[in-house]
């Protein structure tokens, strides 16, 4: 894992070079290169291995993949989102360059990242990169992320089904999982089946991700998690630990992983990268007070 980040923060750092004007692209590099655990591109470049790619051949995708998710933290944290002074550990992108430079920042990523896909795979068909366009079209928009912030926003303040928050976590978190798997799985040039796979393992893993999250949120500190806590309880947001409370939810963040597990096994696939996700996940779930 130590390696693929090293892979992805080095060509992040060689795609995003600073041009004018320098404002824009410095508060993009701010937010992309902030760190993280880079999950998604991650997930992406192993996706790609584990069906015979060359992880070469994805690395455009997966730092396309990481500029997207960079954009929605951006736009989420903004005072008319969530309105979030840190993301982590470091002030957040508008209260470093402005509400202004920062809203065009995550505009600028969202139209900077396709531009990756298509101008950085050099090895790639065209058909591949019209598949992995209209995949990265979809989680980005109005049927992906954009869905489930709305939904998000909407839902403050209100009681609602397990159905509707399943809807939230599904688009605000799944939409990415499912996107960086299937891209990898598109790269190495997997079937339908396989594609479909790494489909529904995304949605498991990406639902259980945001469940812990929401359990974090309520348990763990500032120093550990590099944000504000306790704020989706205090804007009255729908969680799950809101809904279902702590015990429950950590017992469904276990009951999603197993599910991801079988769906692995049945694939025949083993992979160490996964295994340690999942298993981080578990212990970050696990450590509920």
């Amino acid at each position: 894992m130590k390696e693929y980040i090293k892979l992805i923060d080095e060509n992040l750092d060689k795609f995003l070079q600073v041009q004018y004007p320098s404002e824009i692209f410095e508060s993009m590099r701010y937010s992309v290169l902030a760190g993280g655990k880079r999950l998604r591109p991650i997930m992406c470049l192993e996706a790609c291995r584990i069906f015979g790619g060359n992880i070469e051949d994805a690395i455009p995708t997966a730092c396309a993949i990481e500029m997207l998710h960079a954009q929605s933290l951006i736009h989420d944290d903004l005072p008319c989102m969530d309105n979030d002074d840190f993301r982590r550990g470091k002030p957040t992108n508008h209260k470093v360059y402005g509400e202004a430079t920062a809203v065009l920042a995550g505009d600028a990523l969202l139209s900077f990242a396709p531009q990756i896909i298509i101008q950085k795979s050099k090895n790639l068909s065209a058909e591949t990169k019209v598949k992995l366009l209209e995949e990265y079209c979809i989680a980005a928009g109005a049927y992906g992320l954009i869905a489930g912030q709305v939904v998000d926003i909407d839902s403050e303040g209100k009681e609602i089904s397990a159905e509707t928050l399943e809807f939230i976590h599904t688009h605000k978190t799944a939409d990415l999982f499912k996107f960086a798997l299937k891209a990898g799985a598109i790269v190495a040039g997997a079937s339908e089946a396989q594609i479909q796979a790494m489909e529904d393992f995304g949605q498991k893993l990406g639902f259980a991700f945001q469940i812990c999250d929401d359990i974090l949120d309520e348990t763990s500190t500032f120093e550990e998690l590099g944000k504000t806590l306790g704020k989706d309880k205090e804007a009255h947001k729908p969680t799950y630990t809101a809904i279902f409370g702590l015990e429950k939810a950590r017992e469904e963040v276990i009951c999603l992983l197993d599910q991801a597990c079988a769906i692995i096994a049945e694939q025949g696939m083993k992979s160490e990268i996964f295994s340690e996700i999942i298993a981080g996940i578990k212990e970050r779930a696990s450590s509920v007070k």
